[in-house]
């Protein structure tokens, strides 16, 4: 039986391995193996590709966001405003910062911040505005910096999966305050282990968070802040360096495979499947190609039984999670975000995939949904 893997990364290794090996070899005969140059190049061309003028590289994708906020005065007894549709970090950075997440509802046509919901989770404690780019389509970027400036509100973007998208030509970092990507190596840029970067054009943001990836440590060995040993490895940066050049190539071959998913599976009826909205002004670059789909459980099953992965992000939003307990949220405060729970599921998308997986997966699709009708 044919088997469709959520991701392959093997295919793209073969492809660039003889580069991927010789800089590898290139890091272990210089012995520099943290803060080096090619962690420094990195962070430089990252910063120039979001349009800012500082790149600051971490351990992860996490820190990079709980880095920012606390580089930015994030404290204690503060409000973020955030999604509860997303992977936990997102709100897990705000808590570890000290400050409590307050959640507001999504754009059900996005999955991304519906800013028209912004404003009423305004409190004289809400020092900041996160937003999420989910799946890879940045949220609606000139409403929330509004919305923020009125209130004169920071604003850290989760760009975790979203390197390489852009909202009406800007990309993220370079209308909020900073943005944070992730390396993890499902990421449209992932490394071979963890990582993660901020980039941000606020250089007062940029010292600081230099200063709190070493334990608060300016000059070596005197600590006026505590901070964390999250720095991105000399390693991992070589291999990023070298996947870099492919970004918008890889990019480009997720945006086909979501075209094609795209005209295909409109061929059923939207009852069934409703097919990813990619909004005027941005360009998605479908870290994930998230459908709405009827029977979601047996769907996947199904899936499953003919060989093709799938994956439900995120079954439980943040909202009704035991860790936020104490925030006081129950379940139906968020209805969007709780129907796109049961919902979604996520195809396949990975750059190397053959047309005829795609076709596999469409035809796939298909055959269950008619035996429905």
């Amino acid at each position: 039986m044919k088997r469709i893997t959520m991701l392959d990364l093997s295919e793209q290794y073969h492809s660039m391995r003889g580069e991927v090996l010789e800089t590898i070899d290139n890091v272990l005969s210089s012995s520099q193996y943290i803060l080096g140059d090619h962690a420094k190049k990195l962070e430089d061309d990252l910063a120039h590709y979001s349009h800012t003028a500082y790149g600051i590289g971490v351990g992860n994708g996490s820190d990079a966001l709980h880095i920012a906020l606390q580089a930015a005065g994030i404290k204690e007894g503060d409000e973020v405003i955030t999604v509860p549709f997303t992977f936990f970090a997102t709100a897990g950075s705000i808590a570890r910062a000290g400050a409590a997440p307050v959640f507001v509802d999504i754009d059900p046509a996005t999955f991304n911040m519906d800013a028209a919901k912004i404003e009423q989770a305004v409190t004289d404690k809400t020092k900041a505005i996160m937003p999420v780019h989910l799946y890879g389509q940045m949220a609606d970027m000139k409403e929330i910096m509004d919305i923020a400036q009125k209130y004169n509100l920071i604003v850290i973007e989760d760009a975790a999966q979203a390197i390489g998208a852009e909202y009406y030509g800007k990309k993220p970092g370079e209308l909020g305050t900073a943005a944070a990507y992730s390396f993890f190596p499902t990421k449209n840029l992932g490394a071979y282990g963890d990582g993660g970067m901020i980039v941000t054009s606020d250089r007062a943001l940029a010292e600081k968070s230099r200063i709190l990836r070493v334990h608060g440590s300016k000059p070596k060995y005197f600590h006026h802040i505590l901070g964390y040993n999250s720095r991105l490895d000399e390693l991992q940066a070589a291999i990023l360096n070298v996947k870099f050049k492919k970004l918008n190539e890889f990019n480009s071959m997720r945006r086909a495979h979501a075209s094609y998913y795209t005209e295909h599976l409109n061929e059923l009826s939207p009852h069934y499947v409703k097919t990813p909205i990619e909004k005027e002004g941005n360009y998605h670059v479908y870290h994930q190609y998230t459908l709405r789909v009827e029977h979601r459980d047996e769907l996947q099953s199904y899936l499953k039984e003919k060989g093709i992965d799938s994956m439900v992000y995120y079954p439980i939003p943040l909202h009704v999670q035991p860790v936020f307990k104490s925030l006081g949220y129950q379940e139906g405060d968020f209805p969007e975000a709780e129907k796109a729970a049961k919902e979604v599921l996520s195809l396949p998308i990975y750059p190397e995939l053959a047309e005829e997986d795609l076709t596999y997966i469409v035809k796939t699709m298909k055959e269950f949904y008619h035996s429905k009708s």
